[in-house]
């Protein structure tokens, strides 16, 4: 969101395998939550509070649709997101390093996943994509953006329009930065023995 937005950041990273962690996690969020935005003096912790502040704060960047009706559909699917899709979330945890090729998925995450796809499928059908709300990418397909990795990840079987969907988000410099990042983190990390 960040990167779309256009707004100069530093990345601050918390090593999850320190063990003062908690302290700093403390003294950077006071909920624990992350990932947090403080620009300016303010301090936002939530993901879509953090979507809604960068589109009140640089609105050329289209982060939200300029039609109030296409506006609500995309604040109604980033909140699904958000708030949703646990048991995809679950069964297919997030993993940009590995591939599998004959994954089982389980119902209820096919559920989820099929939920995804109606989505994906209604956004770029109504709004001509090539992204979920039209020519620009917007706050969904940043919302969305770990859902392609999984789907790749475990090689989720996709229909034409949601697979050339998930090979542009790929696409995107900001996505293949991310990938490149993630590519570097170290395959394992000790479990913390502070209570979260």
């Amino acid at each position: 969101m960040l990167k779309f937005s256009g707004l100069a950041f530093h990345e601050l990273q918390v090593a999850p395998d320190d063990v003062d962690n908690r302290a700093e996690l403390l003294l950077l969020s006071p909920s624990i939550l992350v990932p947090r935005l403080e620009h300016d003096g303010c301090k936002v912790w939530d993901t879509l509070a953090i979507g809604e502040y960068l589109n009140e704060l640089k609105p050329k960047a289209h982060l939200l649709p300029s039609d109030p009706a296409a506006r609500a559909h995309c604040r109604s699917i980033c909140g699904e997101m958000h708030s949703g899709f646990s048991a995809l979330r679950a069964s297919l945890p997030m993993n940009i390093k590995a591939k599998f090729d004959s994954f089982k998925i389980w119902s209820k995450a096919q559920i989820d996943i099929n939920r995804v796809l109606v989505i994906w499928q209604d956004c770029l059908s109504n709004y001509g994509g090539p992204f979920l709300f039209g020519k620009d990418p917007t706050l969904a397909d940043a919302m969305f953006a770990p859902v392609v990795t999984r789907f790749l990840t475990y090689n989720v079987q996709l229909d034409k329009v949601c697979e050339n969907y998930c090979k542009h988000i790929m696409a995107l410099p900001e996505m293949k930065e991310w990938v490149m990042g993630a590519l570097e983190e170290p395959d394992d990390i000790e479990e913390l023995e502070v209570e979260f």
